[in-house]
């Protein structure tokens, strides 16, 4: 059954990989974005949105889901980050979100089954150099999914993704050359960077039916790096 379906950024990388694959399987798709781009090309209709400067949205009486796509990436050593630089990224990746998924309750409540799917890194789960600020930001993310999953059971569903590096425009400086590519792939037990298409499909699981048991939850796409070592 097609399902409608909010994407709140995806004009590159993961976004454009699963609004291609939502298209594809028939959902009707309303998108919101910085700006124009490949999905006006794909005949999504598209309004603003600034994840650092959120505004309401104007969306139909009734949304099967949401899918939050706005992230950054980046990564200094701690002693040079600023307030600035944790506020931003805090206003990018759980605010950002925050004022989404508020505007669009109303409409997801009307579903019979709505669900929610948010982004967030590896790095919550393991611990890494350099990212102090962004890990912060996407562990509040990861725990503001976990309160809004248990406050709005039974009716809508929230879960995130938790990818490890995914060659996408947003990682483009840790994989543009060969040795940057090599010795990332390297890192993890799969002996491979992410596949933007891969994530897309496990969001596409996420906001179809067929997750309609899963809730609360983080999974992660991340070649094994959180969880095992390979030797």
């Amino acid at each position: 059954m097609s399902r409608s379906t909010l994407l709140i950024g995806g004009n590159t990388g993961i976004g454009l990989a699963t609004a291609r694959l939502l298209a594809a399987r028939g959902d009707r798709l309303i998108a919101a974005a910085r700006s124009p781009g490949p999905l006006e090309a794909l005949g999504i209709p598209l309004q603003p949105f600034d994840a650092l400067n959120p505004v309401p949205l104007q969306l139909p009486d009734a949304l099967d889901g949401l899918i939050y796509f706005p992230g950054s990436i980046s990564l200094k050593p701690f002693h040079r980050l600023t307030p600035e630089d944790f506020l931003t990224d805090f206003r990018i990746n759980c605010l950002g979100a925050a004022s989404a998924i508020q505007s669009a309750l109303p409409a997801l409540k009307v579903s019979a089954s709505a669900s929610i799917v948010l982004f967030s890194t590896v790095a919550c789960a393991q611990g890494m150099p350099f990212h102090a600020s962004i890990a912060a930001a996407k562990g509040a993310l990861e725990g503001m999914a976990k309160s809004l999953a248990a406050e709005l059971a039974p009716k809508i569903r929230v879960n995130v993704i938790a990818p490890s590096l995914t060659d996408t425009p947003l990682a483009s400086s840790l994989l543009n050359s060969d040795a940057k590519r090599e010795a990332a792939s390297k890192r993890h037990p799969l002996q491979q960077v992410g596949n933007p298409d891969d994530v897309a499909a496990l969001a596409a699981f996420l906001l179809s039916g067929a997750s309609r048991f899963i809730t609360g939850q983080i999974l992660r796409p991340d070649g094994g790096l959180s969880s095992i070592r390979a030797f």
